[in-house]
């Protein structure tokens, strides 16, 4: 197994810095990651770093709430494949999926789809700690109508990341097609290992480097 190509080498704190970026890129380039995650303001200069490489660039949409009209969302889609992003973790309305408004999660969804279409793949994520089985379930579901090509677990921001647990219904629910993605306190070889025999074709990680050296890292999204 290429442990490297499933893992996103994260960075998506409020206070990164350039330097901050311009680290795990050289990280990224080095251990060939399946991409970079990174705030919206980061993808033009992470793609100019990587043009010449397979390091994709993946970026972030309505993040971290989720809370964002879908125009919204949209329009950070198609500015974000602009500036060179192939891959989007989409948000969900996660109150609107709490109030049984379904149409306009998977309208929401649909949108960024569409908007990123034959362009960058979508990943949705359903913010698995604020959610019940349920409603994690009716989530999945809901992307998996939309045409997105993944769903994800956390932000990392809401309290709680990925779980065995959550990877293995997710992948029951969307069955063996669309790709599944732990993110949220996957650092260390041991857990990523846990995830990927539940499920998980990608894992979003600040920690990269540490789960490839099978070192703990410190990391918490």
């Amino acid at each position: 197994m290429d442990l490297a190509k499933y893992i996103d080498h994260t960075q998506l704190k409020p206070d990164t810095t350039v330097d901050k970026i311009n680290s795990i890129l050289e990280e990224a380039k080095e251990f060939e990651f399946a991409s970079v995650c990174v705030n919206p303001y980061w993808v033009e200069h992470c793609f100019n770093a990587l043009k010449d490489t397979n390091v994709k660039v993946c970026t972030v949409i309505g993040f971290p709430l989720g809370a964002t009209t879908t125009k919204t969302k949209v329009f950070e889609t198609k500015n974000a494949i602009s500036n060179g992003a192939t891959e989007v973790d989409m948000v969900i309305n996660v109150g609107a999926l709490k109030s049984n408004n379904d149409t306009f999660v998977e309208q929401d969804i649909r949108e960024v789809v569409l908007a990123a279409k034959g362009h960058a793949i979508t990943k949705v994520i359903i913010e698995t700690s604020l959610l019940t089985e349920d409603e994690k379930v009716r989530a999945c579901k809901l992307a998996k109508s939309a045409g997105a090509d993944f769903v994800k677990t956390s932000t990392g921001f809401s309290g709680g990341g990925a779980t065995v647990e959550d990877i293995k219904l997710m992948r029951e629910t969307v069955g063996p097609d669309l790709g599944v993605k732990a993110s949220g306190g996957v650092r260390d070889l041991k857990t990523t290992q846990a995830m990927i025999d539940a499920g998980a074709t990608r894992i979003g990680a600040s920690a990269g480097k540490e789960i490839l050296a099978g070192e703990q890292g410190t990391s918490d999204y």
